[in-house]
């Protein structure tokens, strides 16, 4: 079976399906695309949505990673992302809805934001993509398409402001499931691979890093996802940050 994932440099969900495929053993090739230009070009491609990671396997098209995770179970069982017990693969599942559609959009919303206001390391993330022009270039012209970006997913700055305010809450709740064991277990699950990108995005920006490093959640950032390229240094409004919180609450 021939597989092709098509990503977009440093986008965590692609990390994630690429993750994924990896944990698998899947052999697969990827297909780097611009950020903003990667919309049309999937269509282009037949896909029915425009959003990344998208897959295409032997005519099948599958997109975004929460499809992908099935899919990946569904062709190849072993090893599993899902539990077989049902009551923990319902704990991982309502896990891994929470890490797309609760975290997931605010560290794309914050990353957006934070390149948008500092540039100066922008080439990191785009090392080891192929984007048909040297990384530097593709750095020094990303300013339309990061705008572009921040238009389409509302990275405004008081949606942006809101975002960086929830990120201690978002952070303790990534504890939790921790503490819990509903991730961050011996063998990691699809809501691992949700999760733990989102959380490594967010500890490139610089100013978030104090609020996540040394937390359960960072240290299974750093574990699930250990080679992670790029840093923010400073591309927040410094009154968004908001103060590290002295005992995380998975903890108390």
């Amino acid at each position: 079976m021939a597989i092709t994932l098509y990503v977009i440099p440093a986008s965590h969900p692609c990390i994630s399906a690429e993750l994924m495929l990896r944990h698998k053993g899947v052999p697969y090739k990827r297909r780097d695309l611009v950020m903003a230009m990667h919309k049309p070009i999937l269509r282009g491609l037949g896909f029915s949505g425009t959003t990344a990671p998208a897959l295409k396997a032997d005519g099948r098209k599958v997109q975004g990673s929460t499809e992908i995770a099935r899919y990946l179970d569904e062709i190849q069982p072993e090893p599993g992302l899902f539990p077989t017990d049902p009551e923990r693969r319902r704990a991982v599942e309502e896990a891994e809805r929470w890490g797309d559609s609760e975290l997931q959009p605010v560290a794309r919303r914050l990353a957006l934001a934070g390149v948008g206001g500092d540039r100066s390391h922008l080439a990191e993330f785009l090392e080891g993509y192929k984007l048909g022009v040297p990384v530097r270039v593709a750095a020094a012209t990303a300013g339309p398409a990061i705008w572009m970006e921040q238009k389409l997913h509302k990275a405004n700055p008081d949606a942006c402001r809101a975002d960086a305010a929830r990120v201690p809450e978002l952070i303790d709740h990534v504890d939790k499931l921790i503490v819990d064991g509903v991730i961050g277990g011996d063998e990691p699950n699809a809501a691992d691979f949700q999760i733990a990108p989102s959380v490594r995005l967010l500890m490139a920006l610089d100013q978030l890093r104090p609020l996540i490093e040394g937390r359960p959640a960072g240290d299974l950032a750093l574990k699930v996802v250990p080679n992670f390229r790029g840093r923010v240094p400073a591309g927040l409004p410094a009154d968004w940050i908001p103060s590290p919180s002295t005992q995380p609450a998975a903890n108390a």
